[in-house]
């Protein structure tokens, strides 16, 4: 019988034929979501708006070829309008080709030395927020572009002149077509999916590009279109000139900058679109050195910075893609009709691709996920809304960073927690303490301190031997505190936490009937150990025998569970999906079978043992 071919020499996998039109519908909703978004925030940076169709087809065709991110999508980022509106403010466009360039060399770097794993601690409030200060001020912006006018600029502004916005709608019969136009696709882009049959599998905002098409056809209309020039001709590759520049503190500061914020805006990007489905994960190291590769090549022609973006992601996801191809195919439309068809690309309303954007940011601002947040953890609820009002009123980097801190301040609180218990008992004014005394919880420590001092009794007893972390600060409070008190001729007895140390046996006490040798590797094995000694009464020792439990023996507390028959190949079973088959086959007996035997009642014999599995 023939053997089957080994694994590299295996047919490469294809996408099946129902998935392949999948992948190529969503590639199509990806491309009418990113080509606005592209030219918007080009216009938006200062520089021209095939600028942004060129980095747009780099982070389809490059990044989104790459390993690392399987539904991400790459592009001109709107969070990086600003900063790189300013840089080309002070230093020209012709140095962003540079800036980008070794923005990109330097994320790869950072990908090669596997720093990207570090934007995985990140809070799933913190994650929610991001998208929500995401998608509520992506709405407002493009609320204006939507019935045909130009946004004042920050989400703050775009807010509070809605009103004036709607008034001047109302006054311009043009503008009011436009409007309506922006409606349609927003209603179909939410019921859509309740339309019966196979019509619902073409996409919502191709149908509604068909209806704007045909809406700005007719006589009188006359709303603003797509305007795309010369492709080509807008490639402005950097030359001696402007690599001379780098001699230039400011544009290494813009460099580093640049690197920092593309990089977090992509990984934390990445943690929230893999929330967002049930596919492969992102792999943080190759998706870094991905996003790098495509600064690289975007640097290079001079084009704007690329980062993973949460709107054109999350449109992939929600048209249902399950492969790199969809993303990939955005940049190769993005590029066929930018050069081949640009005169089709002018029939489009923008009105219509502003609405297509509307729907995408309320699904990222997704209102419902607050009170659903505000059920499960108030705390969390915080950090969410933090995360999300930062953003709007800063911007998206400032508002990560600032929901980051919320969170780690909310996770120092939860876990300092300090039972503190004090009571009188005749002479004594007894403090007891327990869980995790920080710095957080010294004012109720030194309450309870203080109370102790004024109970007025001659003795005072401290017992932190059930603090389980006890810092600096609580503990120097305390030995302060203690040295005080005795200093005012009060007893005062305080119980350190701490390793147990054996108690002394009948041996250790009478070092004569011992050799000195004996005595000195008795004494190297008395190792502290990490539980508490209990010492049985002296009635019990003489009834003791051989084997018997002495005065200094140690006990445990099991669980007396039987362990079931399958617990071997279950833990096998367990330990192999986590660290392979061959830890797993190796180790599966050890902690299996054999520990009944080894921690039993008996040599032999199966005794108590953990069951984990329950």
């Amino acid at each position: 019988m023939a053997s089957s071919p080994p694994p590299s020499s295996r047919a490469p996998k294809t996408v099946p034929k129902g998935d392949l039109a999948t992948e190529i519908t969503a590639s199509l909703v990806v491309f009418l979501v990113a080509l606005p978004l592209c030219i918007g925030v080009a216009v938006a940076s200062g520089v021209p708006a095939e600028l942004g169709i060129i980095s747009g087809v780099i982070g389809g065709l490059v990044v989104g070829a790459a390993r690392g991110s399987t539904l991400q999508v790459s592009g001109p980022a709107a969070g990086l309008a600003a900063l790189v509106a300013e840089t080309v403010l002070e230093y020209g466009v012709a140095m962003l080709g540079v800036i980008v360039l070794f923005s990109g060399l330097l994320q790869i770097v950072l990908g090669l030395v596997r720093l990207g794993r570090f934007f995985q601690a990140i809070s799933l409030a913190v994650v929610q927020g991001m998208l929500a200060g995401i998608g509520l001020p992506l709405m407002f912006s493009q609320a204006y572009p939507a019935m045909d006018a130009k946004a004042p600029g920050t989400p703050l502004e775009n807010m509070a002149g809605v009103p004036g916005l709607l008034a001047d709608t109302f006054a311009d019969p043009q503008a009011l077509i436009a409007a309506g136009l922006g409606t349609v696709t927003v209603v179909l882009s939410f019921l859509w999916k309740k339309v019966p049959g196979p019509v619902r599998k073409v996409p919502a905002a191709l149908v509604a590009v068909g209806i704007g098409i045909a809406v700005a056809a007719l006589p009188g209309v006359e709303v603003k279109t797509l305007q795309v020039g010369n492709l080509l001709a807008s490639v402005d590759m950097p030359g001696p000139a402007q690599f001379a520049g780098l001699a230039d503190v400011g544009i290494i500061t813009a460099i580093l900058t640049f690197t920092v914020i593309a990089s977090a805006e992509s990984l934390f990007t990445a943690a929230a679109v893999d929330r967002m489905h049930d596919g492969p994960r992102t792999r943080y190291n190759p998706e870094l050195i991905a996003q790098g590769a495509g600064n690289t090549i975007a640097g290079l022609l001079g084009a704007l910075p690329i980062t993973a973006v949460v709107a054109r992601s999350s449109a992939n996801v929600q048209a249902g893609a399950k492969t790199r191809l969809s993303r990939t195919l955005h940049g190769l439309w993005l590029l066929a009709f930018a050069l081949l068809l640009p005169q089709v690309l002018a029939l489009i309303p923008i009105s219509v691709l502003a609405g297509v954007l509307v729907h995408s940011g309320w699904k990222l601002f997704a209102p419902e996920e607050f009170p659903k947040m505000w059920r499960q953890d108030r705390g969390e609820f915080a950090v969410m809304t933090l995360t999300t009002l930062v953003i709007v009123a800063t911007a998206l980097l400032e508002g990560v960073l600032f929901g980051l801190a919320a969170g780690i301040v909310l996770a120092a609180v939860r876990m300092s927690q300090t039972v503190i218990r004090q009571h009188v008992e005749e002479d004594t004014a007894k403090v007891v303490m327990a869980g995790n005394a920080t710095f957080l919880r010294l004012p109720q420590v030194i309450e309870a301190l203080e109370a102790a001092a004024e109970a007025g009794k001659p003795r005072i007893r401290l017992d932190l031997t059930g603090v389980t972390h006890l810092d600096h600060a609580c503990r120097s409070q305390v030995e302060e505190f203690t040295a005080q008190q005795r200093g005012k001729d009060l007893r005062v007895e305080l119980l350190m936490p701490g390793p147990a140390k054996r108690l002394p046996t009948e041996a250790d006490r009478e070092p004569e009937s011992v050799p000195d040798e004996a005595s000195a590797r008795a004494a190297a094995r008395l190792d502290p150990l990490p539980r508490r000694p209990v010492s049985v009464p002296a009635s019990t020792s003489a009834s003791t025998s051989a084997g018997a439990p002495g005065p200094t023996a140690e006990w445990f507390y099991l669980d007396t569970t039987p362990m079931p028959e399958d617990f071997a190949q279950r833990y096998a079973e367990e330990y192999a999906q986590d660290y392979g088959s061959v830890y797993g086959s190796d180790y599966g007996p050890v902690y299996g079978s054999d520990q009944g035997r080894s921690y039993g009642e008996g040599e032999g014999t199966p005794g108590p043992s953990y069951d984990y599995f329950r």
